[in-house]
This record gives structure tokens, sequence and C-alpha cells, in this order.
């Protein structure tokens, strides 16, 4: 067979294979939840910071160790859990602890179930922790311009009541289950500057995913920063409320994201790279999908590249189509589609 017609046969055979991967990709279609999201360990961002204020609400502690002697009786004493917008071990407990409370299943994830316990109603007037809540979730997701200062002033009954116009509710300006599920379920865009920048490729705004994916990516971003190899570029996510995108089989769930691989020069935020030119920083990437693995345990489905080395090393899988950028698909435990199940 003739060197021309070896080609032939290989791209035939490359294109069968994609066209076979992205028919099991797609699969069944669902529209964009508005259920409240499930949080487990591993996960990070905005809800994550909800569901921690809303325990300190409910008055949920943890025995913390308040001596350093290293003595046989060592003195511990109840604290409320930290703000710090990350599940682990501590928020896994004290969600255990709440679920033992309230006659729930206790097995450390915040469902539904959950989350219907922990929400309270909340209308102008009201102060606490649910009130911090709120408003942080309406400054990361809306963009509103509020102080995080627990007390449902004007400021926070003006920007609830533009939240529920936007999503067809009655802007009551008071809080019940159906605005927090539909605040808590509602996606949000990355925040660009230090250590995130966009790039596009045709579809604008469509940067839009899920408060876990945006958190545990930007994490990431963070410490590739921190190794001094420049920011993070960041394509497509998804749409504000989901549903198709150009050029693309899935990204309607916000739980795809599209992330240039690194440059020799850091300047991956202006130019793109293949992992096969010479300008291409094969460490810089590796370091990136360490990141992301290591910020979201338990929570990455798959990370599509297309570098040999990466694949050996089983950081990355063959996907057609992924050799200029990477496919991080975020997961979640229950999900109704089992393409995004954890």
């Amino acid at each position: 067979m003739s060197h021309a017609r070896r080609r032939l046969v290989r791209g035939a055979t490359s294109l069968v294979i994609a066209a076979v991967l992205l028919a099991g990709l797609a699969g069944p279609s669902a529209a964009l939840s508005s259920a409240y999201p499930t949080l487990s360990g591993g996960n990070r961002g905005v809800n994550v910071k909800a569901l921690q204020h809303l325990l300190r609400q409910h008055r949920v502690t943890i025995a913390v160790r308040v001596d350093d002697t290293g003595g046989d009786r060592p003195m511990f004493e109840r604290r409320l859990i930290p703000v710090d917008g990350v599940y682990g071990p501590n928020t896994d407990t004290v969600v255990r602890e709440f679920q033992r409370r309230n006659g729930l299943p206790v097995n450390g994830r915040t469902t539904s179930d959950t989350w219907s316990k922990l929400v309270v109603s909340l209308k102008p007037g009201a102060h606490g922790e649910a009130v911090a809540a709120l408003q942080r979730l309406l400054i990361e997701k809306r963009g509103s311009d509020l102080d995080v200062n627990a007390t449902f002033d004007a400021a926070t009954r003006s920007a609830v009541a533009r939240f529920q116009r936007h999503i067809g509710l009655d802007d009551t300006g008071t809080v019940g289950t159906a605005t927090w599920r539909r605040l808590l379920a509602h996606l949000e865009r990355p925040v660009y500057g230090s250590i995130l920048c966009p790039y596009e490729v045709g579809n604008g705004s469509a940067k839009w995913g899920t408060s876990e994916a945006v958190g545990q990516i930007q994490a990431a971003a963070g410490r590739v920063v921190a190794a001094g190899h420049g920011r993070v570029g960041i394509g497509d996510i998804g749409w504000e409320h989901g549903g198709d995108i150009a050029l693309h089989q899935t990204h309607e769930q916000g739980l795809d994201i599209d992330i240039r691989a690194m440059r020799d020069a850091e300047d991956q935020c202006r130019w793109g790279v293949r992992w096969d030119w010479s300008s291409y920083d094969r460490a810089a990437t590796r370091v990136l999908v360490r990141a992301i693995r290591a910020t979201a345990p338990g929570h990455i489905k798959v990370i599509y590249f297309n570098d040999p080395v990466l694949i050996r090393e089983g950081l990355t899988t063959w996907f057609a189509g992924h050799d200029d950028h990477i496919h991080v698909r975020y997961c979640q435990v229950v999900h109704a589609l089992s393409t995004y199940d954890c």
C-alpha cells in the first residue's frame, strides 16, 4: 500500500473513531436542572460557602482541639465551621451531624432533602448567617453590588427582586424555597484577572458553569500561577441557562470547561498552542492537569487532551479535535445524566 493511501486509511479510521465517540458522548440530552445541586466532599465554590453559612445558621458545631501541650488529655471546644468554600472533612462531618439531627440519611452529601431542611425563609429586616449565604450567592452569581453584612437591607431586597424577575418568579423581594433552589442551581461565570483569562472560539458569552466547576478551576489555576507558569486561559463552558453550543456535542450542563494548553513563553492568554508545536510547554501543562485533579478530588469524570506523553502518564485521554486545548469534564454525585454522574 502506498504511503499516501496509508495516510488516507488512517485518516478515515480516525474519523470513524471520532464519530463513534461523539455519538456516545452526546447520549440523551436533558435541560439544565433547576433542582438543588448535590454537593459532596471535594467540591468548591460559592454554593459550598452558602452551605457553610446555613450550617452556621443552624448552630451545628465541630469539636476543635484548643491546646497544643500534647498531653494525654487534650482540650476541645465546639466551634462553628469556617466559611472557606471547600467541602473538606470538617464540612462533611458537620453535614452528617445536621443529617442526624433531622432524621435524614447520614451520608455527608448535601442533596435536596438536606437543602430543604437547611434553607430558611427570609424577608427584609432579617439578620444572620442565612442572609450572608443569600448575599454571597447574589454577588457571585448575579454580580449584585452588596456587602456580606448578614442584614436583609434594602439593597439585598432589590437584588433578590431582580434575580426573581430574571428567572421568572414573582418579584416579591422575599426568599422562600423556590428562590433558594433557583439561586443555588443558577450557573456563574469565572472571575478573570490575576489567575484566569478568557479566550474565544466564536461563542462569546458561553462562559457559564456550575458553582462547583468554576470554584474548582479557579483553585487549580491559582496553583499554576503560584508555580510561575502564567494565567490559565478559559474557553467555552456553557450558556447561562444551558442549551446547545456551536462546535460542541456537550457543554450543556455547566460541567465541561475548555482550557488552553500551556506555552513556553507563558503567553497562553494571547495565543493558543498544539501539543506537537515547539512552543508547547509540556511540564507546565502537566502541572495544570495535576492541579485540576488535585483541586477536585472525586469530581473529575474525564480530561481530554491529545499529548501522548500525558496520556501514557494517565493524566489525560485522547479525543479527536483536542490537540490544542484541554477539555475537563467535572462530575456531580447523583446527576440525572450518566455522562456527569461521579
